[in-house]
C-alpha cells in the first residue's frame, strides 16, 4: 500500500484522497484471539504541510471472535482512525520523534495499518459491555436464561464467620 507523494509535495496545504482494499493475510495479521473476515478497507488523505506529509484516515473491517465471558461467537464491524506524519529526510531535530521516514516518491503505509489494527484490539474480547457471562456453578449462559443457582460467593477472609452462621 504505497501512496504517491509527488502531487501533494507540489501543492502545500492541499489534501489528496486515497483508498485501498486489502486482506488480513496481505497485512500479515494472524492472531489466535480473533479473525478478520473479508476485506480491510482503508480511506484517507495525504497533506503536505511544507515540512512533512500528514497521512490520516479510517480503517474498516469485520472482526469475528469468541466472547471471553459467554463463549458465544460474534462478528463485529470495527472502524479505526489513524494519523501519522512522514518525512523524506531526517534532520537532527527529528531524532527521538515518532516520524515515519521514507525515500523516493512513495510512502508505504502497510506497517502503519497493521500496527493500528493490532494495537487497537482490547485484551479481552467481549460481545457487549453488559455481557453477563456463564454461571459459575452450572455453566448456563446468563445472557439467555437465569439458571437459579446460588452464585453468592463468600469472601474467603470471612468464610469462618459464614460457617458459624450456618451452624445456627
Amino acid at each position: 500500500m504505497k501512496i504517491n507523494v509527488v502531487q501533494p509535495k507540489t501543492n502545500v496545504g492541499k489534501a489528496y484522497i486515497f483508498s485501498f482494499t486489502t486482506s488480513a493475510e496481505e497485512l500479515d495479521i494472524n492472531v489466535s484471539q480473533y479473525t478478520i473476515d473479508g476485506n480491510v478497507d482503508i480511506k484517507g488523505e495525504v497533506l503536505y504541510t511544507g515540512t512533512c506529509f500528514r497521512i490520516s484516515g479510517d480503517i474498516s473491517f469485520t472482526k469475528s471472535f469468541q466472547c471471553d465471558r459467554c463463549l458465544e461467537y460474534f462478528s463485529q464491524k470495527q472502524m479505526l482512525s489513524f494519523l501519522e506524519e512522514c518525512k523524506a529526510e531526517v534532520s537532527d531535530e527529528d531524532v527521538g520523534e515518532e516520524v515515519i521516514c521514507f525515500s523516493g516518491n512513495e510512502v508505504d503505509i502497510a506497517n502503519l495499518i497493521r500496527e493500528t489494527i493490532l494495537l487497537s484490539q482490547p485484551l479481552n474480547n467481549i460481545c457487549s459491555p453488559d455481557c453477563r457471562g456463564l454461571c459459575l456453578k452450572c455453566g448456563a449462559n446468563l445472557n439467555d436464561e437465569e439458571c437459579g443457582c446460588d452464585r453468592h460467593i463468600v469472601d474467603p477472609r470471612l468464610a469462618a464467620l459464614q460457617k458459624l452462621l450456618n451452624k445456627r
